[in-house]
C-alpha cells in the first residue's frame, strides 16, 4: 500500500496545487521522497495535438520528477469542466485503468506520492465513479484544502463528515488563502471554530504566495504546517 496524501478540496479553486505542492515538499524535508501526481486535469492548453496540463507539469517540477509529465497526468481534457463532461464533449471518457497503472508506478519509484484530486469529492470523473471513489481506491488519507473567507465552515464540514461517513480516512485541513489576506473577521474567526466543530485537525494555514518556488514553500511549509501531523502518514 503507498503511502501519501490524497489531497481534496472543498470546492474549485481552493488552492489544492499549492498545498499538494507543498505537502511533497514537507515530505521532502522530512526526508521522504515523494512524487506528485494530478491523475484528471481539465481545462489543458492544446498545442497541436498535445495537451499540457499545467498542474500536473508544476507537481512534477516541484517534486524534481525524472518521469514524462504522462505518468503524472495520465488522462487530459481541454474543457475546463467536471472530467466526465469535459470527456464527453471531448468524444471520449476518462481511462480509469490508466490512471491505475500510473499510479502503481510511481507507488513502486517513490517512498510517497502526493495525488491532486480534482474539485470536490463529489465531482464525477466517470458516470457512478466520483472523486471519493479513486481516492479510497488509491487508499491514501485525505488532506481537505478549505478556503479562507466566508461560507468555509459548511463546506469545510461537509467535506470532513461525509469523507468520514463514507469510510476514508481524513488527516486534517489546510485553510488556504488563495489571495492576499484582507483581514476580514471570517478570516479571523474560521480557523478557531473549524477547530472547534472539526472530528480531524487543522494542519495548519496556508498563506498567499506570490513566489510558489520550491524554496519559498519549504519556507511556508515550515513556518504554517504541522510537521508532526504529516510525519505520522509517511
Amino acid at each position: 500500500m503507498a503511502k501519501g496524501f490524497f489531497v481534496t478540496g472543498t470546492d474549485t479553486g481552493v488552492g489544492k496545487t499549492v498545498v499538494a505542492a507543498a505537502l511533497i515538499k514537507a515530505a521532502g524535508l522530512l526526508g521522504v521522497k515523494a512524487c506528485g501526481m494530478k491523475p484528471v486535469e481539465t481545462g489543458c492548453t492544446k498545442e497541436g495535438n498535445v495537451m499540457l496540463p499545467s498542474d500536473g507539469m508544476f507537481l512534477k517540477e516541484i517534486a524534481h520528477m525524472d518521469e514524462t509529465v504522462s505518468h503524472v497526468t495520465p488522462c487530459c481534457f481541454e474543457h475546463e469542466l467536471a472530467p466526465m463532461v469535459s470527456a464527453e464533449i471531448e468524444g471520449t471518457t476518462v481511462d480509469i485503468n490508466k490512471i491505475r497503472v500510473a499510479f502503481d508506478k510511481l507507488g513502486r519509484a517513490y517512498q510517497a506520492i502526493v495525488v491532486e484530486g480534482v474539485g470536490g469529492l463529489l465531482v464525477p470523473i466517470i458516470k457512478d465513479y466520483f472523486v471519493l471513489d479513486l481516492a479510497r481506491e488509491m487508499g491514501l488519507p485525505l488532506v481537505v484544502v478549505a478556503r479562507s473567507w466566508l461560507g468555509t465552515i459548511n463546506h469545510t464540514l461537509l467535506t470532513v463528515n461525509y469523507a468520514l461517513k463514507e469510510g476514508l480516512e481524513v488527516v486534517g485541513i489546510v485553510i488556504n488563502h488563495t489571495y492576499q489576506s484582507e483581514g476580514s473577521m471570517a478570516e479571523k474567526t474560521n480557523p478557531q471554530i473549524i477547530e472547534q466543530l472539526s472530528p480531524v485537525p487543522l494542519i495548519g494555514i496556508f498563506p498567499y504566495l506570490d513566489d510558489v518556488s520550491g524554496e519559498a514553500l519549504e519556507k511556508a511549509v515550515l513556518k504554517n504546517l504541522n510537521m508532526e501531523i504529516i510525519r505520522r502518514y509517511l
